[in-house]
């Protein structure tokens, strides 16, 4: 390899170019279609490829016929078991969007049914989630007073979910599911934190029994909220409100200790719930400041197509609105989906998830439902519960349904500060410190994105926090793309393995050859600081060697990731590829 006039054996030939059209036909499909959606339609019969057709679209048509009744006692306790978590967490979230609480049941009802024949997740439990809500809430609480203008605030929410749920599904029907991937890991802990955070923090109202709140969502305006009504704070509702909430961290902390028992926490809400409302009405505490949700009518959905509201001048907000939640809820959702199936070893469809969640928003929006996607605390429950398919969300429909027609009247007394228990319960479970910490440990940059999501959630808005840590993801995908690493190979001594030398002290150059590794593809955006970069690695390495007084720098090899191969011989500037 030190031989100057060392010419190549063999010369490979440049390979002849594909026309324009076959390469950009092979682009797209690479692109659109990573996962060959129609292989399964070759050499089938009409008949064959319509059915074929049907089960792709509509995925409960493939596994129902092989459900068999193992499955069905395993779905059922599952179902009943998430059921008892979706009936106050739904009440929760509706109020947590200013919402009325019935809403909150009826999305946990028709949207479920929706997935269940849908989706291609197997543990996803489906209903209302917290970041949504918060989101309904700042949103488009900015434009309309929901407590001066109620039914325009709820027709506004609606259409948010109509356009939300086309957004998603518009996305998987083009099949862009890698869209959403732009939302990094570190993207979503500081997002879900900094919600997480601000939802707490919104629920000083009803743990002090606030009547009078502010609608922003930052902390100052939140705290200056809190502090300038200390005359109001009501001590019934505030200890009340902690006694609730110590119970409810109490069965977190011993269902993680015994996993066994995870239904204790699943089970938690809706007994303080029940525990609330005998406690107010025996108490009479209504009357002293504690502050209950009130009537809630029987009957199952009514239709609101009429309620989706098209003309309104607050329109454009509405779209925004539908298309940022919409986002979150596929990045959630798919985040969680995926999560689960790793554990039971199959597979998820990110294009099916986004039509799925499409149109169960969608058929939402037009039957009194608000936004609906796979939150974590109830998914988690369906999957320690043992579910087996998507038949635990149509059990936990029926669960709703029986509440909707018999059991509303129930949850009259049904206090507040309860409910505001709940919401804090389950975003404490969001703030995740032990990925914050690993990122710290991993990569910093990761923790930078995390930590400028956290603090625009909470110091600015859930909408300006969610634009900065998307911004910082994609200028990192730039730099790695316009400025990608390179690092000098050296040879790992009695082997012919060749590593980095700056993570490798044991490694040793070649003499009269620098090997370098470039940690990316070479686009036009990186082509001009690459040769910048190789000229300074090469300019340092003969310095190097005239200093030591070694044999002179010879080659240069570009290892590329086995992509590519230069070799480059110095002296007679000859090129073997």
């Amino acid at each position: 390899m030190g031989n100057a006039d060392y010419e190549c054996p063999r010369r490979v030939s440049i390979p002849p170019s594909k026309p324009f059209f076959n390469s950009l036909k092979s682009g797209l499909k690479e692109t659109l279609f990573p996962d060959d959606p129609f292989r399964q339609f070759k050499n089938q019969s009409a008949s064959r490829k319509l059915l074929l057709g049907l089960q792709y679209f509509v995925p409960i048509l493939e596994w129902a016929p092989r459900y068999t009744f193992e499955f069905f006692k395993s779905d059922l306790l599952a179902g009943i078991t998430i059921a008892s978590l979706a009936v106050p967490q739904g009440i929760s979230y509706a109020n947590l969007a200013n919402l009325p609480p019935i809403l909150g049941l009826y999305s946990s009802f028709v949207p479920p049914l929706v997935y269940a024949m849908m989706g291609s997740s197997k543990d996803l439990a489906v209903g209302t989630v917290a970041v949504g809500s918060l989101l309904i809430s700042s949103m488009l609480g900015k434009e309309v007073n929901p407590n001066e203008n109620p039914k325009l605030y709820v027709q506004l929410a609606l259409t948010a979910t109509f356009f939300a749920g086309v957004f998603q599904a518009s996305l998987g029907f083009l099949r862009l599911g890698f869209v959403v991937d732009f939302l990094s890991h570190a993207t979503i802990v500081g997002f879900m934190g900094g919600a997480a955070t601000v939802v707490c923090l919104q629920q000083l109202k009803g743990i002090l029994g606030l009547v009078r709140f502010t609608h922003a969502t930052d902390l100052q305006s939140v705290m200056r909220s809190v502090f300038s009504q200390t005359s109001q704070w009501r001590w019934e509702s505030g200890v009340l409100g902690c006694c609730f909430l110590l119970f409810l961290l109490l069965t977190r902390y011993f269902s993680k200790k015994k996993a066994t028992f995870f239904w204790i926490n699943a089970m938690a809400p809706l007994t303080s719930v029940i525990l609330g409302s005998v406690l107010v009405y025996f108490t009479d505490a209504e009357r002293h400041g504690v502050q209950v949700i009130g009537q809630l009518k029987k009957g199952l959905n009514p239709p609101s197509l009429s309620e989706l509201d098209f003309g309104s001048p607050y329109l454009m907000t509405a779209v925004k609105t539908g298309v940022i939640i919409g986002v979150i809820a596929l990045a959630e959702g798919i985040a969680v989906g995926r999560s689960f199936a790793m554990f039971k070893n199959y597979h998820i469809d990110g294009n099916k998830e986004m039509v799925a969640f499409g149109m169960m928003n969608i058929a939402g929006s037009c039957t009194s439902c608000y936004l609906t996607a796979g939150p974590f605390s109830r998914s988690a429950v369906n999957f320690n519960a043992g579910c087996k398919t998507a038949v635990s969300n149509i059990v936990m429909a029926t669960a709703v349904m029986i509440t909707l027609l018999f059991l509303t009247p129930l949850f009259h007394y049904t206090p507040l500060v309860v409910l505001s228990s709940i919401i804090i319960a389950a975003m404490l479970g969001l703030i995740d410190y032990e990925a914050v910490i690993h990122l710290w440990k991993l990569d910093k940059f990761d923790f930078i994105v995390c930590m400028s999501a956290y603090v625009g959630v909470v110091f600015g808005s859930v909408e300006i926090g969610l634009v900065i840590a998307v911004t910082i993801s994609l200028l990192r995908v730039l730099l790695s793309v316009a400025r990608p690493r390179t690092f000098v190979l050296g040879n790992i001594p009695n082997s012919v393995t060749y590593r980095s030398i700056d993570q490798y002290p044991d490694a040793k150059s070649v003499p009269g050859v620098l090997i370098l590794h470039i940690d990316a593809p070479i686009y036009f955006a990186n082509a001009s600081y690459l040769r910048e970069r190789i000229s300074r690695w090469i300019y340092e390495e003969e310095e190097k060697l005239k200093i030591s007084g070694e044999t002179g720098l010879q080659y240069v090899i570009l290892d590329m990731s086995s992509k590519q191969l230069f070799l480059m011989n110095l002296k007679n500037e000859v090129k073997c590829f």
